[in-house]
Formats: C-alpha cells, sequence, structure tokens
C-alpha cells in the first residue's frame, strides 16, 4: 500500500503530541489523519488528555488541506517542519533568493529571483521590482536558503506592508538537520549540484561586483548577474527534492534529528 503525503501523517501539530507519540500512532497502523478518525477512542494509544487535545486539530486540518488553507498549516506546524506541507502544496510553491549591494537598507535590494518549479521570474530594481508582490500571491509555499535571516527579513522592509503568511522551508535549516553545513554554494558541490562555466566559482560579492558594473552601462554583467541568481533559485529546487526525501526517510523510521 502506497503511503500517505506525508503531512496527512503528520500528528505533531496539536498541544501534548510530539514526536514520540506520533511514531506510536504510526507503529500501531495509524498512518494518516482518515485512519485515524475511523478508530474509536479505545482503539487509540493515547491517554485521555491527548486524545480530546489531538482530535479536533485532525478534524480541522482535514477541511484545511480540503480548503488548501496553506496559512493555517503555516500556523500550526513549526517552522522546522513546514517541509511536510511540500507534497500537498508543490504545486504552489516558490522559491525565492534576493540580491543586493552589500548594504542592509531596503535601497539596497537589487535583484529578487522567483522559481516556481517550471518558470523563472527576475524583479529588479528600478525595472520592475514593484511587481515581486504579486509573483508570489498565489504561493503556498516559500522556499529559501537561510530566507529567515536575510532574504525575507529583507523583502519585508523593501515592501513592509506585504503579507508573508505561505508555510516556509528554510533549505540553509533543513539540510543542516541532515548533516550538511556551510553556504549554499558549498552544499550543491556536496551533493553534485553542478553550475555552468559562466557562474561556477561566483559568490555573493561577485553578485554586487556585477551589480554595479551594470550600473555603470555593461549590460554582460547583468545577464552574468541574472544567471547567477537564476542558478541559485533553480538549484534550490533540487536541493528540496534531496532534502524533503531524506527527512522523510528518517522520521518514517523512527529517527528523530532534532537537537
Amino acid at each position: 500500500m502506497s503511503q500517505s503525503p506525508v503531512l496527512e501523517a503528520t500528528f505533531i501539530h496539536a498541544p501534548t503530541i510530539g514526536r514520540a507519540t506520533e511514531l506510536r500512532l504510526w507503529q500501531d497502523g495509524i498512518h494518516d489523519w482518515g485512519q485515524y478518525l475511523s478508530l474509536s477512542r479505545n482503539e487509540l494509544p493515547l491517554s485521555e488528555m491527548q486524545y480530546t487535545a489531538l482530535t479536533p486539530v485532525i478534524e480541522e486540518s482535514v477541511k484545511r488541506l480540503d480548503d488548501e488553507d496553506y496559512a493555517w498549516f503555516a500556523k500550526h506546524l513549526e517552522p522546522a517542519e513546514h517541509w511536510r506541507a511540500v507534497p500537498s502544496f508543490g504545486h504552489r510553491i516558490a522559491f525565492v533568493d534576493i540580491e543586493t549591494t552589500g548594504g542592509m537598507d531596503a535601497e539596497d535590494l537589487t535583484l529578487i529571483g522567483v522559481f516556481d518549479g517550471r518558470t523563472m521570474h527576475h524583479f529588479v530594481k528600478g525595472e520592475n521590482l514593484k511587481e515581486f508582490p504579486e509573483s508570489i500571491e498565489d504561493s503556498a509555499i516559500l522556499v529559501t536558503f537561510f530566507g529567515t535571516g536575510f532574504d525575507l527579513p529583507f523583502i519585508r522592509r523593501v515592501f513592509p506592508s506585504l503579507k508573508m503568511p505561505q508555510l516556509h522551508v528554510d533549505l540553509c535549516y533543513l539540510l543542516r538537520r541532515l548533516g550538511y553545513r556551510g553556504g549554499l554554494k558549498k552544499i550543491e558541490t556536496q551533493l553534485g549540484i553542478g553550475r555552468t562555466n559562466e557562474t561556477t566559482g561566483l559568490g555573493g560579492m561577485d553578485a554586487v561586483r556585477l551589480w554595479f558594473e551594470y550600473q555603470n552601462g555593461n549590460l554582460h554583467s547583468r545577464e552574468v548577474l541574472m544567471q547567477y541568481n537564476a542558478e541559485d533559485v533553480r538549484n534550490m529546487s533540487e536541493l528540496l527534492t534531496i532534502g524533503f526525501k531524506k527527512m522523510e526517510h528518517h522520521i518514517r523510521t523512527g529517527i528523530d534529528l532534532r537537537g
């Protein structure tokens, strides 16, 4: 029998329910919300307190998933567990990466790259940057690399009225839980993800240099900057595929990597 999507097998988004209880439910053959709701109270390996806390959350989860209410899951799942929603909301995903002048003020944002799994979009300062919010309006999941500490706070400075209620998978922390440490380029190398000759070896300071070269009239530098950013964003798609499979394997087999 095929496994249910990992979100529908998730029970840890209810008060008093942790990984040990979730594993116990799985080991007792209760692999998803449907199976849980089909059983009577006496058939569930839960205390009265756990049953009382979990049952309404699972009933609500079924309704919210039917409605594709990603924001509800974003609030109820711990940020470190947002990756579990990828199979259920992956058709509404946005990989996001920014470039800057090296400064930290709103005016220092130069470029935002967005990849929806099919099409690459660039939003450039002085051209179409203000169109960025619309590009993620229908996205259920945002995927970044260290976006928690850099990209998303920067975007909020530039667009202070922008609400981002989406689920957020930060690949930096997801991959760290799997033992991969370092920046995006280092982890790409570890996992055998390559880049074009044009961008191999380039880093964040090169993106700053390319921007200023473009501002001084070098159109080739603009092309290289766009390509560099596009590879950052597209490669995150591969990293998510790898990270998701490894994390799902670990939790399904009972290996908890947290801490």
